[in-house]
């Protein structure tokens, strides 16, 4: 494909990209609000979260198998209208079943990043595909602080929660319009069978353990149901893991989750799920404290996402145009861990000044950026290691980790900031952030130059 051809596809799957993390992180905000206006417990309205997370673990890895053997637009387009079908649902019911309905459909969204790689590996020549992998990727990072920002602008006064759905309806049904149109449909080149019971259980047991990992405050965390839910999704991925290593075309290789280069790269993928929410949710909760406790800063919602978010997104925009030019001159290694040392610094600076307003919006631009980076630069140093017949499903699992990584650090900041908060929750949170960050530092640097794996 021409270069001139090649930037419109880039743009429109990172648009499409875009997609998952608005949808993802916009309704977090608007939570307390859907409960207010269908008289619903706080309870009853986070399986609005739940439900999508859920979903998401369940169908991603599936629909990146099936992108890699089919017909990769269509399964785009096809995940682009289940996604569409959600938002109008959620759009226009005041009916919290119908919503949590609504929001499993839009679950299906994580699985349109990896689809998004995969084409890009089929139509782009390799000198090009470094960059574009790094845009796609760091719209992920952006798209999370832009979906709060956006819901703040859109929730100011006694707005109604709908919005915020029909903003996502309008930004999907134009995603999928142009993909319709830019996007290639070539036809697939891998004959290989589906593995239908490795996907089935795989979703069962990824499920199983972000069910308790999300529901675990809720339920308590030695409860024994979330205890239950817990070892039943350990041992049904226990039970998946003997079943791949066995079967003869399996959903997606073991040899190639045990390789020592993906095993370390998915591990700090986790990592910098889990400091993207300390950062954004840690953040958030902050400015809007009441000042008059000595820390925080009465933010409304507006103000939050305008005048201490935005700047982060911005940061993150930015450091996702250069982030694939800097892995092509440097390596997606050095890339990874220069962002987090960034966000081990910006982490560090939340932990012993956060009384200024200049000093928060400055500590958001490095974890943003940090967040952007490593979100680039490591489906690049998977790639490195996959033939190309296993990026979708690959890069699906890489996606599942992250939002595994995400929950866990969306449980643990709840936690620390259970009312009635104090300052020392906040220094908490942001420490976990900087240990986070410095993990994956140690992970990235342990990967060392080991020569690629590239499984038949």
């Amino acid at each position: 494909m021409s270069e001139k051809a090649a930037a419109p596809l880039v743009a429109t799957l990172s648009m499409v990209v875009l997609t998952i993390s608005v949808l993802q992180t916009g309704v977090v905000p608007v939570l307390e609000v859907i409960a207010a206006q269908l008289h619903a417990s706080p309870v009853a309205v986070s399986w609005a979260v739940t439900a999508n997370l859920l979903a998401a673990s369940a169908a991603t890895p599936l629909i990146g198998r099936l992108a890699d053997l089919y017909n990769k637009k269509r399964v785009l387009l096809s995940v682009l209208a289940v996604v569409l079908a959600g938002s109008l649902l959620a759009a226009t019911t005041s009916s919290l079943p119908l919503l949590v309905v609504a929001r499993v459909l839009q679950g299906s969204s994580f699985a349109l990043y990896p689809v998004a790689v995969s084409i890009l590996r089929d139509e782009l020549p390799a000198a090009r595909l470094i960059r574009a992998m790094a845009v796609l990727s760091a719209m992920l990072g952006f798209g999370g602080g832009l979906g709060l920002v956006v819901t703040g602008v859109l929730m100011s006064g006694n707005a109604s929660y709908h919005r915020v759905f029909w903003v996502g309806a309008a930004f999907t049904a134009a995603m999928l319009a142009a993909a319709a149109i830019v996007v290639p449909g070539r036809p697939s080149r891998v004959d290989a069978p589906v593995d239908w019971v490795g996907g089935l259980g795989l979703a069962a047991g990824l499920t199983a353990v972000l069910l308790a990992v999300t529901q675990g405050r809720g339920w308590g965390w030695s409860s024994p149901i979330t205890v239950a839910v817990a070892v039943i999704g350990v041992t049904v991925l226990s039970a998946w893991w003997w079943w791949s290593r066995r079967c003869r075309e399996p959903l997606v290789s073991t040899v190639l989750l045990s390789y020592r280069p993906i095993l370390l790269a998915n591990l700090a993928t986790l990592l910098v799920g889990m400091g993207l929410y300390f950062s954004f949710l840690g953040l958030t909760d902050f400015v809007e404290e009441p000042s008059g406790r000595g820390f925080g800063f009465g933010a409304s919602v507006l103000r939050a996402s305008v005048e201490f978010l935005l700047p982060g997104s911005l940061a993150a925009a930015v450091t996702a145009l250069i982030s694939g030019r800097c892995i092509e001159r440097f390596g997606a290694r050095a890339v990874i861990m220069a962002g987090s040392a960034v966000g081990t610094a910006g982490f560090a600076m939340l932990i012993g000044w956060h009384s200024a307003a200049w000093q928060v919006i400055v500590a958001g631009l490095l974890t943003n950026a940090y967040t952007s980076l490593a979100y680039g630069a490591l489906p690049a140093l998977l790639v490195q290691h996959v033939d190309a017949a296993h990026t979708g499903v690959l890069t699906s699992l890489n996606a599942i980790v992250r939002t595994v990584g995400a929950a866990s650090a969306a449980a643990m900041v709840a936690a620390l900031l259970t009312a009635p908060v104090g300052e020392s929750g906040f220094v908490a949170v942001f420490a976990l952030g900087a240990v986070t960050a410095a993990g994956s530092i140690v992970l990235i640097a342990l990967i060392g130059r080991t020569p690629a794996l590239r499984p038949v």
